[in-house]
Parts: C-alpha cells; sequence; structure tokens
C-alpha cells in the first residue's frame, strides 16, 4: 500500500515540475521580448515578469523537481528490481537529461533576473520543446515497458521532436509573415 501513495507523489510532483519547466521558458520567451521594446514599456513588463518568474521557479519548479525526485528514489528503494529493467535504464537516462535541461533553465533565470539576454526568443520557443520531448518518452517508456515497443517508442520520439522543429519553421515563417503585413 505504502508503495501506492509514494508513487502517486512522485507522479504529482513530476507533473507540477513539467508545469513550471513549460511556463518558465514561456516566461523566458516574454521577458526577451520584452528586453526589445521601448521605455517605459520595457521597464513596466521587465519587472512583472522577473517576479512572475522568481514565484515561478522558487515556489513551485524547484521544489517540485526536489519532491519529485525524492519521491523517485524512494519508489525504487521499494522496488530495486526496476533498476535490472531496460525500460527503467533508459527512463533514468531520460531522467538525468530533464535534470540537466532544469540546470540549464536555471542557468537562463538567473541571467534574464540580471538582465542579461543571450538567446532569441525564437530560440526559447525552440528549447521549450525540451521537456515536451523529454515527457513524451518517459510517459512512453513507462507505459510500454515491453522493450520491443519501448524501442519504437525512442524512435518515434525522435519523428516527434523532428515534427515540432519543423512545425516550429513553420510557425515562425507565419509570423514573420503577419509581421510584415501589419
Amino acid at each position: 500500500m505504502e508503495y501506492n501513495y509514494i508513487k502517486s507523489l512522485h507522479l504529482i510532483f513530476v507533473i507540477t515540475w513539467f508545469a513550471g519547466l513549460f511556463y518558465i521558458v514561456r516566461l523566458f520567451v516574454y521577458q526577451i521580448e520584452a528586453a526589445h521594446k521601448a521605455s517605459p514599456e520595457k521597464e513596466i513588463l521587465g519587472k512583472q515578469l522577473k517576479l512572475m518568474s522568481k514565484r515561478l521557479w522558487t515556489i513551485i519548479t524547484w521544489p517540485s523537481m526536489i519532491l519529485a525526485l525524492g519521491f523517485g528514489i524512494w519508489v525504487i528503494a521499494l522496488r530495486p528490481f526496476y533498476f535490472t529493467d531496460a525500460w527503467m535504464q533508459v527512463k533514468l537516462g531520460f531522467v538525468i537529461a530533464l535534470i540537466f535541461y532544469h540546470f540549464k533553465c536555471h542557468s537562463i533565470y538567473n541571467e534574464l533576473q540580471r538582465d542579461k539576454v543571450r538567446y532569441s526568443s525564437g530560440f526559447m520557443r525552440l528549447f521549450n520543446e525540451g521537456a515536451t520531448i523529454i515527457l513524451f518518452a518517459v510517459v512512453f517508456l513507462v507505459i510500454l515497458k515491453n522493450a520491443v515497443n519501448w524501442i519504437y517508442g525512442v524512435v518515434g520520439i525522435v519523428l516527434f521532436s523532428l515534427l515540432l522543429m519543423l512545425g516550429y519553421r513553420f510557425y515562425k515563417r507565419w509570423r514573420e509573415r503577419n509581421e510584415d503585413s501589419e
């Protein structure tokens, strides 16, 4: 019975962690775009977006990551035989990638809090898909577990990633055309 409660808590905090990661990068897009506006709009938007980012990052995203990982470790401690399953080993690889993604977001967050803009809003829109790709991969791995199915799933994730990038390119061209016509 304990296992199901711990697993449920793990899943809840994974969901809130992803929600935080999805939203923080959207806020990065808005902060970068606000940085290119004229005064006083630039300062007003910048101040508000920094506050929103700080609250999201420190109150939701970081605690969710810590709790998701903590409960995930607890789940593994209750079921150590999962380590021998290939799907779990691949999943843990994606979890490590997600942790790196989180720390990259933290680096960008710190830069934007200091008004340092190193990336374009277009780059951030594409970067935002990193968490989406990891989410798809992990969900398919956990649900399918069977070696043949998860291999197809990983191939599917690669194809999905390519489709996202193509979709982004079409969206970018569409936006540019609409901005030119205004």
